[in-house]
C-alpha cells in the first residue's frame, strides 16, 4: 500500500492486478520451495503464486532485462524447508548483473538484499544453486562472456541481520561459453561439491571442489552432438541407508536425453570382482572417471531417451519427498520431465521389469500457438508442471487423477511479451483492453465466480481480439450506443475497426456475471459469432452464426495441405476464464472495416463520448503527414483533416461535451480544435487555440472531466495546468514542481459531483506513479481563476513499473459518489497494472 498525507485528503493505494508475459529466454522461471513461481518480465521480476494464477509482485532494480531466476531453495530441496520463513531468490539480467531478494513467508514480503560484487561482463545465461544446510548455499553463475563464477552465501539464522557473500572461485572457459548448470553434493564424500556445465561444445564439463576451496576441472562427458541446453543432478540415491550413486540428466539441441550415473568406486569395485569374467553392457558404455579428494567415482551412461522432435530446452529431476516428518530422509523419485521446442512437455521413468526409460505422459502437443516451450519445471510436491513458452506464455497441468495419471490445464496468469503501447477501458468500465508491440491486443476483465459475492473477483486474460502481422501503436474503445467496438493502429498505415462477436458477449455476461446490468439487448442483432485467421494475412474474417451448420458439409477433398488450409478457429463462449490454447484461438473479433489515409505509422487514436468520430494521427517529420485525420463512425467516412501541427501528433483527446480536440505533438505545442456536428453527415473543425507549451516533446495531454481545464505532460519533466476560455483564449493556471524523470502519462478523473475537485494521476519515464490533489477555483461565470494543486500519493516503488509508463486511464466509476476509484496503466516493462484508489 501506499500512502502520503497532505493535500486535501489522504489517499490510499492497493494493488488490484498485474498482468504480464514472461521474457522469451530460456533459464528464466524458477519454482520454489515456497511454491511461488519466480519470471523475468523485462527488467523486473514478477513473482506469481500458482494456487491463485495471479501475478502478487514485481520487484523492481534491475536495469537489463531479466535472463534467469534461481530460488534458494529450490523445489528440489522443497522436502527440507517446510519449516522455513525466508526464502531467497537469485536473478541475473543481460547487463551481467545478479540480485539476491529475501522473501518472508510469514508476511508475504519481500525485501532487497544485495547485489553480487562481481559484474559478469555480458549477460547472465544460467544460475544454479543448492542448499548446503539450512542456512547456507552455494550457488554457480555462468555468462556469454565465457566465464563461470561461483559463490557461497550464508544467510542470517534468526529474522535479524545481514547475508554474508563469499566468492569461491572464477573458472574461465574460453570462447565457446557455457548455457547450462548444475550442482550437487558428491555421495560419501562430506564436504565435495560436483559442478556440471554444458554449452557450445557439446560436451559436459565436470568441476570438483571441497565447499570453500578452489574448483578443479575432473573430466568431461561426450555424446550429445549439438549444444547442451540443460543439466540437472539428483539428489543422491540411496540403497541400503547408504548414499553410493548420483544421477545427472542433460538435454541437448541434437533432441536427445541422456542419463549418466557417477557411482562410487568402492562400491563398484566390490561388486564387479564377484563377477568377473562376465562381459556386462555397463563395460562398454563406462565412460570415464571423476576424482575429487580421495575418492572417486566411475561415470557411466544409465540411458538415452528419444522422443522430442525439435531442440529439448530443459530438463528436471521430480523433487524428492519427504520419507519422514524431521525432513530428513528423503526419496529421490526416478522421474524426468522435459520440455521441447516441439511444443511439448514428456514425463519420464524406467518401466518396472525391464528398467527401460520410457515417455509414460506427453503434454501440450494440441497447442498451434505455442510455437514451442523454454523450458519446464516440477512443483515442489510433483504433482504439477510448468511450461514457459515462445509466446511469453505460461501453460500448467495439475495431476488431478487418484489411482490414474489424469493431467488437466490449469489457469496461469497470462499478458504481453513486449512494451505496451496504449490502453482503454470498456465503455462501462466492464474491461481494459490493451495492445502491444508484440503484435497482440488483449481484454482483462474481472472474472466474478460462486465464492466472491459482492466482490469483483479476480483479474483474468478473457479474450485476445487482434493477433496481428506488425507492432501496435494505439487503441480506442468507440463509445455510445450499440456493440462493444475498437479501433486500432499499428505500424502500418491503415487503422482498423473491430466488433465484438456474440461468442465474446456471451463470454463477458459470464464474468461479470449475468445479474449485473450487463446488457443483453446487444446480442440480439449480433450476427456474428467469432473470428478466423485467413492464411499469411492480417484480416480476419468473421464467422455468421448460421454458418456453423455449413461447415459440416464441406468436401473433405477441400483440406489439402496448401499454404491456405489453415485450421478453423472453433469461437467458445467461455464459462470459466480461459488458458492460453483458448485465448490464441479461439476469442478472436471480426474485423469490419479499414480506414486508409494516412501517409506512414499510425500513432495515436481517441474516440468522443458520443461515439460518432474517431480521430488518429501517424508519425511525421513534416506538417503534411502530421495531419490529424477525422473519421465517422458507421459510414467510416473521412470527414476531417486538422493541420497544426509540423512533427508526430502524441496524444489526443475530446473534451467531455465533444466540442474541442485536444491534441499535443513532438513539436513541443498543443492546440484545440473546435469540432461541430451541423448535420447527419456533417462535420466543420477550425483551430482555435495553439500554444508552444513545453521546452521539449510533450507526450501526453487530459481533460478535466467537468471542465474546459487540461494537463500537458513533458519532457522536460514538468506538468502544466491549462484553461481554454470562451473567447479561445488559453490561460497557463499552474506549473508543478519538476518531477524525477520525463511526464509520458497523465489521466485526470473527477473525484466529486462538485465537479471542482480532481485527481491527476501523472506517469513518469522511470517508472513511478504520482497522484496530484487539484481544486479549480471558479469564478461567478464558471470560468477557471485558478488551481489549487498538491500531492496525494506516491505509489509504492515494488508497486509501480521498472520502465516507461505508456498510458494511463480511470475506470469509469459504477456510481458517482463511491469512495474508490481504478486506474488502470501500461508500460514498456510489459505490464498491465490497476489500482484501487481510496479517497
Amino acid at each position: 500500500m501506499s500512502t502520503v498525507g497532505g493535500g486535501r485528503s489522504e489517499v490510499e493505494v492497493k494493488r488490484v492486478f498485474i498482468g504480464a508475459g514472461c521474457n522469451r529466454v530460456v533459464n528464466n522461471v524458477s519454482w520454489g520451495a515456497c511454491d511461488l513461481v519466480a519470471f523475468g518480465a523485462q527488467n523486473a521480476v514478477a513473482i506469481f503464486d500458482p494456487k491463485t494464477a495471479q501475478i502478487s509482485t514485481t520487484l523492481p532494480g534491475h536495469k537489463a532485462s531479466v535472463n534467469c531466476t534461481q530460488w534458494l531453495p529450490s523445489n528440489k530441496f522443497a522436502f527440507k524447508a517446510k519449516g522455513l520463513d525466508r526464502h531467497y531468490l537469485l536473478s541475473g539480467d543481460a547487463g551481467g548483473a545478479i540480485i539476491l531478494w529475501e522473501y518472508s513467508a510469514l508476511e508475504g514480503k519481500w525485501r532487497y538484499v544485495l547485489q553480487i560484487p562481481e559484474l559478469h561482463k555480458k549477460g547472465v545465461t544460467c544460475i544454479s544453486g543448492i542448499m548446503v544446510s539450512e542456512t547456507e548455499a552455494v550457488f554457480a553463475s555462468t555468462s556469454s562472456d565465457g566465464t563461470v563464477y561461483l559463490w557461497e552465501v550464508v544467510f542470517p539464522s534468526t529474522g535479524e541481520g545481514d547475508c554474508k557473500l563469499l566468492h569461491l572461485d572464477s573458472l574461465f572457459v574460453g570462447s565457446k561459453p557455457m548455457v547450462a548448470l548444475s550442482l550437487a553434493e558428491l555421495p560419501g564424500n562430506a564436504g565435495h561439491l560436483v559442478l556440471a556445465m554444458g554449452g557450445l561444445d557439446n560436451k559436459i564439463h565436470l568441476y570438483s571442489g571441497e565447499r570453500r576451496g578452489k574448483f578443479v576441472r575432473a573430466c568431461e562427458l561426450k555424446g550429445h552432438t549439438d549444444w547442451i541446453r540443460s543439466l540437472d543432478f539428483s539428489l543422491p540415491i540411496c540403497t541400503d541407508g547408504e548414499a553410493h550413486s548420483i544421477l545427472l540428466v542433460s538435454s541437448s539441441q541434437d533432441k536427445g536425453i541422456r542419463i549418466w550415473k557417477m557411482a562410487l568406486r568402492g562400491s563398484l569395485d566390490s561388486s564387479q570382482s564377484s563377477r568377473q569374467g562376465k562381459i556386462s553392457l555397463a563395460s562398454y558404455i563406462e565412460g570415464p572417471v571423476l576424482v575429487a579428494g580421495t575418492t572417486s567415482y566411475q561415470i557411466s551412461l544409465e540411458s538415452l531417451l528419444i522422443g522430442h522432435e525439435d531442440w529439448v530446452y530443459s530438463v528436471e529431476w521430480q523433487p524428492p519427498s519427504p520419507v519422514s516428518s524431521e525432513g530428513i530422509a528423503y526419496c529421490q523419485h526416478q522421474s524426468i520431465l522435459s520440455a521441447s521446442m516441439d511444443k511439448t512437455m514428456m514425463i519420464w521413468k524406467p518401466e518396472k521389469t525391464s528398467g527401460i526409460w520410457m515417455n509414460v505422459v506427453t503434454v501440450g502437443e494440441l497447442s498451434h500457438c505455442a510455437l514451442g516451450f523454454y523450458g519446464g519445471h516440477w512443483s515442489p510436491n510433483g504433482d504439477s508442471i510448468l511450461a514457459h513458452g515462445y509466446g511469453g506464455s505460461f501453460h500448467l497441468w495439475r495431476n488431478v487423477g487418484t489411482s490414474l495419471d489424469n493431467w488437466q490445464p490449469q489457469k496461469v496468469p497470462s499478458g504481453h511479451f513486449a512494451a505496451i503501447t496504449d490502453i482503454a477501458w470498456g465503455r462501462s468500465g466492464e474491461y481494459l483492453l490493451s495492445v502491444c508491440d508484440d503484435q497482440t491486443t488483449r481484454i482483462f476483465s474481472p472474472w466474478q465466480n460462486e465464492t466472491s459475492v459482492g466482490d469483483e473477483g479476480s483479474w483474468h486474460e478473457i479474450a485476445r481480439p487482434q493477433v496481428h502481422g506488425h507492432d501496435m501503436n494505439c487503441v480506442t474503445i468507440i463509445q455510445g450506443k450499440g456493440n462493444h467496438r475498437f479501433v486500432s493502429g499499428a505500424d502500418e498505415k491503415v487503422a482498423r475497426v473491430f466488433e465484438a462477436p456474440l461468442s465474446f458477449l456471451k463470454t463477458l455476461g459470464h464474468a461479470i456475471s449475468q445479474n449485473s446490468t450487463f446488457s443483453e439487448d446487444i446480442q440480439l442483432g449480433v450476427q456474428i459469432l467469432g473470428a478466423n485467421m485467413s492464411a499469411l494475412g492480417l484480416s480476419q474474417k468473421p464467422i455468421y452464426v448460421h454458418a456453423e451448420q455449413h461447415t459440416i458439409e464441406k468436401n473433405p477433398n477441400d483440406s489439402l495441405d496448401t499454404l491456405e488450409a489453415i485450421p478453423d478457429a472453433v469461437p467458445v463462449v467461455l464459462t470459466e476464464p480461459p488458458i492460453e490454447d483458448q485465448l490464441g484461438w479461439h476469442t478472436l473479433w471480426p474485423e469490419s472495416h479499414k480506414l486508409y489515409g494516412h501517409g506512414n505509422e499510425l500513432f495515436a487514436l481517441c474516440s468522443d463520448h458520443e461515439g460518432k468520430l474517431v480521430a488518429s494521427s501517424c508519425k511525421a517529420q513534416s506538417a503534411a503527414v502530421a495531419e490529424i485525420w477525422l473519421w465517422q463512425v458507421g459510414s467510416w467516412k473521412a470527414v476531417g483533416r486538422l493541420q497544426s501541427h509540423s512533427l508526430t501528433v502524441t496524444q489526443m483527446e475530446f473534451s467531455l461535451d465533444d466540442k474541442f480536440l485536444l491534441a499535443v505533438s513532438r513539436d513541443r505545442q498543443f492546440s484545440v480544435f473546435s469540432i461541430d456536428k451541423t448535420g447527419t453527415d456533417e462535420t466543420s473543425y477550425k483551430l482555435v487555440a495553439k500554444h508552444e507549451a513545453h521546452k521539449r516533446i510533450i507526450w501526453s495531454c487530459s481533460w478535466n472531466p467537468h471542465g474546459y481545464e487540461f494537463a500537458t505532460g513533458s519532457r522536460d519533466k514538468t506538468v502544466k495546468i491549462w484553461t481554454f476560455g470562451k473567447d479561445s483564449s488559453v490561460k497557463l493556471l499552474a506549473t508543478l514542481p519538476q518531477f524525477s524523470s520525463s511526464v509520458t502519462a497523465l489521466s485526470w478523473a473527477s473525484l466529486d459531483s462538485k465537479k471542482n475537485n480532481g485527481l491527476l494521476a501523472v506517469g513518469m519515464e522511470n517508472g513511478l506513479i504520482e497522484l496530484w490533489s487539484l481544486s479549480v477555483n471558479r469564478t461567478d461565470d464558471g470560468l477557471a481563476a485558478g488551481v489549487l494543486a498538491a500531492p496525494v500519493a506516491r505509489f509504492d516503488p515494488l508497486m509501480c513499473h521498472v520502465s516507461s509508463v505508456s498510458r494511463l486511464a480511470w475506470r469509469k466509476r459504477k456510481c458517482e459518489d463511491c469512495s474508490s476509484i481504478q486506474l488502470a496503466s501500461c508500460g514498456a516493462d510489459h505490464c498491465v497494472r490497476v489500482f484501487e484508489v481510496k479517497c
